[in-house]
């Protein structure tokens, strides 16, 4: 698949062919809760596991190759140098280690908004047993961020951290991260990015962005295997951050495994630091093939075939036929689209016996469609939506 031709219906049907051969049997818009796995990437889990079964075919120096190959990989996904990313297990990792090694003190203060995933929650509340303040900012009628009050907040001296997720997980709400990022900057606090909802389907450029930390993990939209993510921290940050735990290769020298006891006590300088050994290589080169696949696909075709899939479900709610709780056509919708009926719950459940996969969070149907998806799934799923019964 080349990723300078755009998506449309013939690559989509060579894609779910070749990757998602299952899909002729089911609609699956549940990528906000669990993606599932290409082909291609269940065969690299197969033969590392074939290999883990007979350890003699495996060799450290190869896995630390890969491992070196994979953060490059997730380094272009989101436009960084190879040396901000650290492997991680999931997203409330990351989030823990902004939390654990930005340089907070007793009386500062972290932003963050109502409405939140518990995973950019909880790792923020525990530090008030270190006087760190934290306060949740209401969201707006909508139920949307407050982007105005977040930023009038970074004002205040105390203020720290911003800490938002890409995309709300209830909603489907993109936060305007460069805006967001901007008034961080000229208010001398740091950002905190939860990728998780967003990286994947939708192109997020770091660089462009100025953020501070970037969280994710991989399988939700990168198409990955439970237990593989990355945290991204910016370069002029990473060396002045100490990582809350330490794992032995996070220093330097411990990649030469004839010298093991000549402890160093220099950490590296790159996103190493922050990683705990052993890694899940298995489950993060798989990670790395499905990524490899999303970049081959394009993110910004896969955003733009997207929004194709997405048309009935926007055209429905524009005629009235149906409620969106999500952003629609101002900047800040993406891939989630969730939908409120006079009876969600019950609209759900004819979804999944129709076999239409979704999930029901927050009180609302929320759809999660993603490159593998068509047209007229979404078309089959305002049908049951709107059928009268």
């Amino acid at each position: 698949m080349d990723s300078a031709q755009s998506l449309d219906q013939q690559v989509v049907m060579q894609l779910r062919q070749s990757d998602f051969p299952w899909t002729a049997e089911t609609v699956y818009m549940n990528n906000a809760a669990t993606g599932p796995l290409p082909e291609r990437s269940r065969r690299v889990l197969h033969e590392m596991t074939d290999k883990r079964v007979a350890p003699h075919l495996l060799d450290d120096l190869d896995m630390f190759a890969l491992m070196k190959e994979t953060r490059q990989t997730v380094a272009r996904l989101i436009n960084a140098d190879a040396g901000e990313i650290g492997l991680t297990p999931n997203t409330g990792y990351g989030i823990n280690i902004a939390a654990q090694a930005l340089p907070l003190e007793p009386g500062d203060r972290v932003i963050i908004s109502d409405g939140e995933f518990p995973a950019n929650v909880y790792p923020w509340l525990h530090l008030k047993h270190r006087g760190v303040d934290v306060e949740v900012v209401p969201r707006t009628e909508r139920g949307w961020p407050d982007e105005e009050a977040l930023i009038q907040r970074l004002s205040r001296p105390s203020t720290r951290v911003l800490s938002i997720s890409l995309v709300q997980f209830s909603t489907g709400y993109m936060a305007d991260v460069e805006r967001l990022a901007e008034a961080c900057r000229a208010a001398g606090c740091y950002l905190v990015v939860d990728g998780i909802q967003g990286i994947g389907n939708t192109p997020f450029d770091v660089a462009a962005t100025s953020v501070d930390i970037v969280a994710c993990g991989g399988q939700k939209w990168l198409l990955s295997p439970w237990g593989s993510g990355f945290v991204y921290v910016r370069r002029e940050l990473l060396e002045n951050m100490l990582p809350p735990a330490v794992g032995w290769m996070a220093f330097e020298g411990t990649d030469d495994h004839t010298r093991l006891t000549d402890y160093s006590t220099t950490l590296h300088s790159d996103g190493r630091r922050l990683e705990l050994v052993t890694l899940p290589y298995q489950d993060l080169l798989a990670m790395k093939e499905s990524i490899d696949l999303l970049l081959r696909l394009g993110i910004d075709h896969i955003a733009e075939w997207l929004r194709e899939v997405r048309r009935p479900i926007m055209d429905a709610a524009l005629s009235g036929k149906i409620e969106l709780t999500s952003p629609m056509g101002d900047g800040h919708e993406s891939a989630i689209v969730c939908v409120v009926t006079a009876d969600s719950l019950n609209s759900y459940r004819r979804l999944r016996q129709e076999g239409v996969i979704c999930s029901f969070r927050e009180g609302a149907i929320r759809l999660a469609p993603h490159c593998y998806n068509l047209p007229e799934e979404a078309e089959k799923a305002v049908q049951i939506l709107t059928e009268q019964r």
